[in-house]
C-alpha cells in the first residue's frame, strides 16, 4: 500500500466501513487502489478530450445565425395544425419592433418530394434587419400525401399565423409570399387560388389566406404544356416529381394537372406578381414562368417577368445583387407603401446576365473555393440517411458553402448541385 502513497489508516471512514476495511484481504485492496489510480491519472485525458475545439465549420455557422439573429427572435417548430404531422410546422423570425410588421413567407423546393424549412434565404439576406416578419413553412411531402396535400399545408400555415397575429406583431393586412422550384409552384398557387375554397380546411377558417404579392422563382405551372416540352419529356413518367404529386401520370389526369396547375385559377383579383426564371434551366423550362406572365397580364394582374441568360435551375445569377435588389424592391412596393402610391396594374419584362464577377464575387462570409470532392466520398461521409441528398444538418461544411451548393435553396445538396460547383479533380472517381 506504501508504494501507492496510499495509507488504510488515513482513509476517513465511516466506522461500518473501517470494519469492512479490516476484513478484506491486502490483495482485495490492492485492487480498488490501483484502479482508482488508473482513472486518476486517465483523468486529465478524458478532460482534454472533453474540452476539444468546436470545428471550424460548426463555429462559423453558429458566428452566420447570431448575425442574422442579431435584435431578432426566432419561434421554431411552430405547430399550425394541432396535432398534425410534424411536417406541418413553420419557423418564425420577428425583429425587435413596438409596430406591426409585414411579413415575408417562404416556401421550400424539393420537387415537392424533399427539402426543408430549414433553409431560409429572406433570413439569410437579412429581410428581418429591414423590417419584415419572415415565416418559413414545412409542409407534407410527396411520400406521405399527394396533392392538394401541400398546398392546404401552406394554406393552413397562413391562417394560423393570421389568427396570431397580434400575438408576433403581425400585420395581417401586408404578407407576401416567395419560394422556388417546387416551392415557387406553391407560392404562385397561394396567389392565383385566393377565391377558391377547397384549398382552405381545417383550422382557423375565419382567417384568410390570401397574399398581397408573390415572388415565384422559377416553379411549373401547366403540367402538361411542361412535359410535352421537347428535352423535358421525362417528367411525364410514372417517378417524375410531378407525377408523384397529382398522384397517376400527368398526360392521363387532366382534372388532377387542372387542379394543380397555378395558371387556371388566375383572375383580375390576383396579387402582384414577381417572377424570375433562368433562360438555361434544365429542370424546369422557361415556357413555365412565360405562360404564368402572359396568363396575369390578359387578366390585367401586375406582374413582372425576369429573365436570367446563363443561369440554370437557382444557382449563378439567382444570388446577384441586382436580382436581389429587385426581389427587395418588389416587396417593399406591395408590402411597405401606402396604400395609395399604387399605380394601374402594368405587365413589364427585364433580363439580366451571368457576368464572370457574379461566378466569381465574394461576399465577406463566403468560404474559397475547396479542391474537388467526389460526390461518391461526401455521400459516403455525409449522407447519414442515406437517401443520395445531404441536408443542411448533414452537411459538414461552413454556411457560405452551404449556400453556394444549395442552389435552388431546397435545403438539399444534390450531385448535380455539387459537380456543378465543386468538380471533382482530374483522375477521381465517382
Amino acid at each position: 500500500m506504501k508504494f501507492l502513497g496510499l495509507n488504510p489508516n488515513h482513509l476517513e471512514l465511516v466506522a461500518p466501513c473501517k470494519t469492512l476495511m479490516n476484513r478484506l484481504s491486502q490483495s482485495t485492496i490492492l485492487t480498488v487502489c490501483l484502479s482508482a489510480a488508473t482513472i486518476w491519472i486517465a483523468l486529465p485525458a478524458f478532460a482534454q478530450t472533453a474540452r476539444r475545439p468546436m470545428p471550424r465549420s460548426q463555429v462559423q455557422s453558429r458566428l452566420l445565425e447570431s448575425r442574422l439573429l442579431d435584435g431578432v427572435t426566432a419561434h421554431r417548430d411552430l405547430a399550425y395544425v394541432p396535432g398534425g404531422d410534424g411536417r406541418q410546422r413553420l419557423d418564425l423570425y420577428v425583429p425587435d419592433a413596438s409596430e406591426m410588421l409585414p411579413l415575408l413567407l417562404w416556401i421550400h423546393g424539393g420537387g415537392w418530394q424533399g427539402g426543408s424549412k430549414d433553409g431560409c434565404p429572406p433570413l439569410r439576406a437579412g429581410y428581418p434587419q429591414q423590417g419584415y416578419a419572415v415565416a418559413s413553412i414545412g409542409y407534407r411531402l410527396t411520400g406521405q400525401a399527394p396533392f392538394p396535400a401541400q398546398i392546404e399545408d401552406c394554406k393552413a400555415a397562413i391562417r394560423w399565423l393570421r389568427a396570431h397575429a397580434d400575438e408576433y406583431h403581425l400585420d395581417p393586412d401586408r404578407v407576401g409570399v416567395w419560394g422556388s422550384s417546387a416551392g415557387g409552384h406553391l407560392a404562385a398557387l397561394i396567389g392565383t387560388s385566393g377565391g377558391f375554397e377547397a384549398f382552405d380546411v381545417g383550422e382557423n377558417l375565419d382567417q384568410s389566406s390570401g397574399v398581397q404579392a408573390v415572388c415565384d422563382f422559377y416553379g411549373p405551372t401547366d403540367f402538361n404544356v411542361f412535359v410535352t416540352t421537347p428535352r423535358y419529356e421525362g417528367h411525364a413518367a410514372a417517378g417524375s416529381p410531378e407525377s408523384k404529386l397529382i398522384g397517376g401520370l400527368v398526360l392521363e389526369n387532366p382534372e388532377k394537372v387542372r387542379r394543380v396547375n397555378p395558371i387556371t385559377y388566375v383572375d383580375e383579383n390576383d396579387p402582384p406578381f414577381l417572377i424570375v426564371h433562368g433562360r438555361q434551366d434544365a429542370t424546369v423550362p422557361l415556357n413555365q414562368s412565360k405562360l404564368l406572365f402572359e396568363t396575369l397580364k390578359k387578366a390585367e394582374v401586375s406582374a413582372h417577368f425576369h429573365t436570367i441568360d446563363g443561369a440554370g435551375h437557382g444557382g449563378i445569377g439567382f444570388h446577384d445583387p441586382s436580382v436581389s435588389e429587385m426581389v427587395r424592391n418588389f416587396f417593399d412596393e406591395y408590402l411597405k407603401r401606402d396604400g395609395n402610391t399604387v399605380g394601374e396594374p402594368a405587365a413589364t419584362t427585364s433580363e439580366s446576365t451571368v457576368s464572370n464577377t457574379s461566378s466569381s464575387q465574394q461576399s465577406p462570409d463566403r468560404e474559397p473555393r475547396r479542391p474537388g470532392i467526389s460526390w461518391r466520398k461526401v455521400v459516403a461521409s455525409q449522407d447519414r440517411d442515406r437517401d443520395g441528398r445531404i441536408s443542411e444538418k448533414e452537411f459538414r461544411g461552413g454556411p457560405a458553402l452551404w449556400k453556394r451548393l444549395d442552389q435552388n435553396d431546397d435545403g438539399f445538396i444534390t450531385k448535380s448541385e455539387h459537380d456543378s460547383e465543386m468538380p471533382t479533380q482530374r483522375g477521381s472517381r465517382e
